[in-house]
């Protein structure tokens, strides 16, 4: 039986960001206590993980050109505040960006804090006080980058799902016999299970439209599935990616809408010519709504310089 929706035409939807600063000392010194191998904080994986190049300004500017209709933006972090929002503190630009620190979403399960794993947060995340019952999860990689509507995430109170159906990886021959990864297609994959499918809805790097009483309702009837995923600090197999089990259990209940176009522009390696990125975010921009850019950190000094210059002037 399918859950009711607020079918309301002007909805209140507010955006949520998870965001890290990994440069910094103090969050580096946080995490070593937890670290069998304390090499692993001047890693690669770490830095691709943690590191970032102020990418969440773009986030947000990119927020208010292109949703207008965005209430507030919430900040989740560990004690942290992002460089742009401490100068700007005197002026109301970002007045409507709340940062919304990890004990705040912890409350009554501080004892699996600190935690350096996005999954337990983003499993916390609807536990934001004040947050209104329709959000949107953006990654401090997704950018918008022309006008969208409330229409482009929400429809009649129900999520737009962007994606397509997967079978799953051990279902491929080719996988039966690897071991469990704690990547995002695992997680995914096992958000689909514990919900009973037999196939998963695999969703790319775009923001993620969700419902605040979806996770409410599920928990409040199988804490212990909540618990299981937020006790972890660092990946683990046996968690699941949150928005994807909201996902599942909006399909499961038959109350949201399942879309094929992406809309989406999306980087995840610069091995390519600079040309190539000024065609991509130059002429096939132009249709997109949104952009993604994963791991920035890699991304060669010339070609960063051109993506970021491209990006300052679009949400400016």
């Amino acid at each position: 039986m399918a859950v009711p929706v607020n079918k309301t035409d002007s909805l209140i939807i507010d955006a949520v960001i998870l965001w890290v600063d990994g440069n910094d000392e103090k969050h580096r010194s946080k995490m070593l206590p937890y670290l069998e191998d304390k090499s692993k904080v001047n890693s690669e994986r770490y830095k691709t993980r943690y590191f970032q190049v102020n990418e969440i300004k773009f986030t947000i500017d990119s927020i208010f050109k292109f949703a207008t209709f965005i209430r507030n933006i919430y900040i989740i972090t560990d004690n942290q505040i992002p460089s742009f929002l401490k100068e700007n503190e005197r002026n109301n630009k970002y007045g409507n960006v709340k940062i919304v620190d990890h004990k705040t979403i912890f409350k009554n399960y501080e004892t699996y804090l600190p935690t350096f794993n996005n999954r337990p947060i983003e499993t916390c995340m609807h536990l934001i006080p004040g947050m209104s019952e329709h959000f949107i999860y953006f990654n401090d990689d997704f950018f918008l980058i022309n006008e969208t509507k409330p229409e482009d995430f929400f429809k009649n109170g129900m999520p737009i799902l962007r994606g397509k159906w997967l079978k799953f990886s051990e279902d491929k021959f080719k996988n039966k016999f690897k071991k469990a990864k704690t990547g995002h297609k695992h997680a995914q994959q096992l958000a689909a299970k514990i919900l009973g499918f037999k196939k998963y809805y695999n969703f790319r790097h775009t923001p993620h439209p969700l419902r605040k009483s979806t996770f409410e309702n599920y928990f409040k009837k199988h804490p212990e599935v909540f618990i299981e995923n937020i006790k972890y600090k660092f990946r683990n197999p046996k968690q699941f990616t949150p928005q994807g089990f909201a996902n599942h259990l909006e399909i499961k209940q038959k109350t949201c809408i399942l879309k094929k176009d992406l809309e989406l522009l999306y980087f995840r390696s610069y091995k390519k010519s600079l040309y190539w990125y000024k065609f991509k975010l130059n002429i096939k921009g132009r249709k997109k709504l949104f952009l993604g850019l994963q791991s920035l950190n890699h991304c060669p000094e010339k070609k960063l310089d051109y993506i970021l210059g491209w990006l300052s002037k679009r949400v400016v």
